[in-house]
């Protein structure tokens, strides 16, 4: 069988040593601290949300063409197959960067295969994927194997997120002015989650913190493929304690399960803001 490698962009979240224990490549975004630009994972998690709550201005940038080009290539020469997972193109134009770059280099490349999935997920819900993906690698699966696993799953994959200040989504444009004071005076809290295109969606609104935490949690009963025994991952904007919260709750009921807690990276943790908290988990539908 052809060795090939998997690959994804930092649109992702995992944590380096989940990327580094499955042999996962990835790429950076841009992030733009005030007037300083870095690469997504020069930046710490805790001094990303301590800027943050400072009121820091932090924007994020797409992975460009010829960045990808340099990424792909160094695995190219090195004689391996390329499977790239990307960021969802509803969010993002780095999937869209990556598959063009994938493109040229396949008239550049001809002896090498390079395949492209828009995962339409985001966060840790494409880190989900992309290990369960490498998973698949792992257990000796082929190229087009995987492939055909991340497309038929991808819609499958659950994001339910909520976050805890609402002027971070008023930035965004996701809440109006008046919904972000009037919700943060009555304790109102966004239950979100990506739909079928890979956007982020307002489902409904919870009173209360611990409730929008619950309500993450039931959704597993309602949607999860065999919840007992699957691999849930959960990701916080720096705030651990909510986060293990969900995880003891998920492990008391389903303790033949594997958790795996991580950060709110910066891509979405820039619009989201501190205290944002996701759950993601394979179920019959998004």
């Amino acid at each position: 069988m052809r060795e090939y490698v998997i690959l994804t962009d930092s649109g992702a979240d995992l944590p380096k040593e989940v990327a580094a224990q499955y042999e996962i490549g990835v790429i950076d975004l841009v992030l733009q601290i005030g007037e300083e630009t870095k690469l997504n994972g020069e930046v710490e998690p805790k001094e990303f949300y301590a800027l943050l709550r400072e009121k820091t201005p932090i924007t994020t940038s797409a992975v460009n063409m010829e960045r990808f080009k340099e990424f792909f290539k160094g695995y190219l020469e090195a004689g391996k197959d390329v499977l790239y997972l990307g960021f969802s193109s509803g969010l993002s134009a780095t999937y869209i960067a990556g598959r063009n770059a994938a493109e040229e280099l396949s008239e550049e490349y001809p002896e090498r295969r390079i395949l492209t999935a828009d995962t339409l997920a985001a966060s840790l819900g494409q880190g989900l994927l992309v290990t369960l993906a490498a998973k698949k690698r792992n257990e000796g699966e082929s190229l087009d194997e995987v492939y055909a696993f991340v497309m038929e799953n991808r819609l499958k994959l659950c994001h339910w997120f909520t976050v805890d200040d609402l002027f971070f989504l008023k930035r965004g444009g996701r809440v109006s002015a008046a919904t972000a004071v009037l919700g943060t005076m009555l304790a109102i809290k966004p239950f979100m989650h990506v739909d079928n295109e890979g956007h982020l969606i307002n489902v409904a609104k919870v009173r209360g913190r611990r409730a929008s935490i619950d309500a993450m949690f039931d959704k597993i009963a309602e949607t999860a493929i065999a919840p007992e025994g699957q691999l849930y991952y959960i990701c916080h904007g720096d705030c651990i304690e909510d986060a293990e919260y969900l995880s003891r709750r998920i492990k008391e009921k389903y303790p033949q399960s594997e958790v795996m807690i991580g950060y709110t990276g910066t891509v979405i943790g820039a619009h989201s803001g501190p205290g944002t908290l996701a759950l993601f988990f394979l179920g019959t539908q998004r």
